[in-house]
């Protein structure tokens, strides 16, 4: 079994950890999978006449002439010979011992890429050194390792070899398992991957598909899948409010509806309803594309806690979205008799403390807001659900804190927050042996978890099936897949700058017959770098354009009650033409707005783009979405606009989006406790996650002891991944 990593040589000065720590490297394992770049061929020599441009390759010559020269701009160059040709070596920055390092008559190697020059073949800043019989040719090709300012190679080089050296890089998976994946050994990979030999592919090398990088990024994903797996076992330990709910109320809610259910939201809400009867807390994800009906679902849940005696807390990364979520939430449950409280930021102090009192109190049933909601005054009697919507913009921690707030006794709320607590501190992230130990009780079920109210996260950004099997592994998902009926489809259209004045002329026959439209600006204020057109500058210009239309203004800066005065104003249709920055991507829903003019749509992401699109098309009318573009375009510009005009399958678009920018953007923020992958790539690694997934099942179950020492290998100095 793998011993727990040792900590870095105590030798190391203070700056140098510092800068290995900039680096993610904590101890000597750290080291053993900091894993190279790229590579340099020092194990040949090639004779002048046979360099090739563009190539990086290495040379041995006498030096034949050096000087310092002045234009174009101050340099060093030398003239290096062999018997077939001359290369020049170019210097712009330099010291005197190089130059004494270069003096005419030494015999010198240098390696570098070739390029043509103005005097011919020349390489810049080569890297040289002795040549001559006493100056053997290396064995291996020469690592070069992902730095960081003031850590040269050479430091890097001796603390890596240091490591391979001394550590233990036994296998941690069992041989029968081994076998069935015909993947080499783990040290036998690691070592190759530090010092490969001459006749090593290297091209395979650098495009990560040798078998020796097949197996590091195998054994990342079982890390990745073993963390999720023991997480989910350490939800299923835990204990939760069972809410099976009489039906009366959400009964009530769907009789006065005036739409029925799709059989889609019927599907994920009876998944949805079993687990909240369930002993251990619900943690689900429902996914729906833009307009597919979340939120009904949403309410329904609440319902069946409500009506179960417990209280439901909704969360929203935005005010506007929040709000949305209250004021749709009132309107359906005051007739059942339930008042939805509203809990945000910008509240005055006075009516936050109201607010706070009535839930602490348990006479407000359901808490809306943004994160104000989680913070420490804010204490709830008995919360049975959390429900946490656009999931991905929250960290952690604060999907953490909230959840916290629902153990029902205060001595088991003391207890959570003092685990709460213990978690955070720095002394335990730092403590690997506590970790390791930490991870072997999860595996073995040796850890009591308290009470934590079910969790229901939402999400209307499509995620990609891999992305769900690799970063949601421990969450069960639900989707609704299938939009209300009714919805007319959006049609996209794709328009240059230079005809703007067409594109007023659409709006301005869109307001004048009655609907309504939307003008999507991707800035507040002018900025030098990005010569865009800003809110204010196009309300000004609008308003100039269409004095006979009723044309508002709403953006990020805007203080709230002016905005929900805007908004309530837009959906009174008292508004025509609504200007807005991307505050209005999510929880916007006026029927009557038929279309919608995104500017400098270049300039969005994929994911923006979409949410932002399915702000128009949720009525019966024709809709339309103008994505305004100025040229050039960008390479990745002109591909994300041609996915969004080619595909309205948010799921496709997201695929797509993951394609082009890979997973952690697509995820947002890089939250603590969710395991990024540093080598795999799960656009590109479909079966190798396959083969992970199905094979960490397999050892949690039959292998548990190999399980321990490979969570242990991989996640012993990152605690914090089991803490999600």
């Amino acid at each position: 079994m793998t011993a727990v990593p040792h900590s870095l040589p105590a030798n190391l000065q203070k700056a140098t950890l510092t800068k290995l720590a900039k680096l993610g490297i904590h101890n000597r394992f750290d080291l053993v999978l900091h894993l190279p770049l790229r590579y340099e061929d020092e194990t040949q020599v090639v004779r002048v006449a046979e360099l090739e441009p563009g190539e990086s390759q290495q040379v041995e010559g006498e030096i034949t002439h050096c000087e310092v020269a002045f234009r174009p701009r101050r340099s060093l160059i030398c003239q290096l010979q062999d018997d077939s040709g001359v290369v020049h070596l170019r210097f712009l920055n330099f010291y005197p011992s190089q130059q004494k390092q270069l003096a005419v008559g030494k015999r010198i190697r240098a390696l570098g890429e070739v390029r043509m020059g103005y005097f011919g073949l020349e390489m810049v800043h080569p890297k040289c050194r002795a040549g001559g019989d006493n100056a053997p040719l290396k064995q291996a090709l020469t690592p070069v390792y992902p730095t960081t300012a003031g850590l040269p190679q050479a430091t890097l080089h001796k603390q890596i070899h240091g490591a391979l050296q001394e550590l233990e890089l036994s296998d941690t998976l069992p041989p029968e398992l081994l076998a069935r994946l015909q993947l080499p050994g783990f040290a036998d990979s690691v070592r190759l991957l530090h010092n490969p030999p001459p006749h090593v592919d290297e091209q395979a090398l650098l495009e990560r598909a040798h078998p020796a990088w097949l197996r590091i990024k195998f054994d990342e994903l079982l890390a990745q899948q073993l963390s999720m797996r023991v997480h989910y076992r350490k939800r299923r330990k835990r204990t939760a409010p069972q809410l099976p709910g009489h039906g009366h109320l959400s009964g009530a809610l769907l009789q006065a509806l005036p739409f029925a259910l799709t059989n889609a939201q019927q599907k994920v809400w009876r998944e949805i309803s079993q687990d909240l009867t369930q002993p251990h807390p619900m943690q689900r994800l429902l996914q729906g594309d833009v307009g597919s009906g979340k939120t009904i679902v949403a309410a329904l849940a609440a319902l069946q806690a409500i009506e179960s005696g417990f209280q439901v807390a909704l969360m929203a990364p935005t005010e506007i979205l929040a709000e949305q979520h209250y004021l749709k939430l009132r309107e359906w449950l005051e007739p059942l008799g339930i008042s939805p409280a509203w809990l945000s930021g910008s509240l005055r102090k006075k009516d936050k403390l109201a607010a706070s009192e009535r839930i602490a109190a348990g006479d407000t049933l359901l808490a809306i807001g943004t994160h104000a909601l989680f913070q420490s005054q804010v204490e709830f009697k008995q919360l049975g659900l959390v429900i946490v919507d656009e999931q991905h913009k929250f960290g952690v921690e604060q999907r953490l804190a909230l959840r916290n707030k629902g153990i029902i006794s205060e001595s088991s709320r003391a207890h959570q927050d003092a685990r709460s607590r213990a978690a955070r501190t720095e002394t335990y992230r730092e403590d690997r042996r506590d970790a390791s130990e930490h991870a072997t009780k999860q595996i073995d079920g040796a850890v009591d978890y308290g009470a934590v109210p079910h969790q229901l996260m939402m999400s209307a950004t499509p995620i990609p099936r891999t992305l769900a099997m690799s970063y949601y592994a421990d969450l069960d998902v639900s989707v609704i897949d299938e939009l209300p009926p009714g919805r007319t489809p959006v049609v996209t259209k794709l328009v240059s700058d230079a005809r703007r004045e067409e594109v007023f002329e659409r709006v301005r026959n869109a307001c004048l017959e009655g609907r309504q439209a939307y003008w999507v600006c991707p800035l507040i204020d002018e900025s030098e770098t990005l010569q865009l057109q800003t809110a204010l500058e196009t309300h000004s210009t609008l308003c100039d354009i269409f004095p006979d239309l009723r044309i508002g203004l709403v953006h990020g800066k805007l203080a709230n009650a002016e905005k929900a005065r805007v908004m309530a104003a837009f959906k009174a249709c008292e508004v025509q033409l609504l200007v807005a920055t991307t505050v209005i991507e999510v929880g916007v829903d006026v029927p009557n707005a038929s279309m919608m003019v995104i500017d400098h749509a270049e300039r969005m992401g994929l994911s923006q783009l979409h949410q932002l699109r399915g702000r128009v098309g949720r009525g019966a009318a024709h809709s339309l979405c103008i994505l305004l573009f100025q040229t050039p375009l960008s390479e990745l510009a002109r591909a994300r606009l041609k996915i969004i005009f080619e595909n309205s399958d948010g799921f496709e678009i997201a695929q797509q989006d993951m394609q082009l920018r890979g997973p952690g953007e697509l995820l947002g923020a890089r939250q603590s406790g969710v395991p990024m992958l540093r080598f795999a790539d799960i656009g590109q690694d479909t079966q190798l996650l396959d083969s992970a997934r199905d094979m960490a099942d397999e050892m949690l179950r039959d292998f548990p002891a190999a399980a321990r020492a490979h969570l242990q290998r991989w996640m012993a100095s990152k605690p914090d991944y089991l803490q999600v």
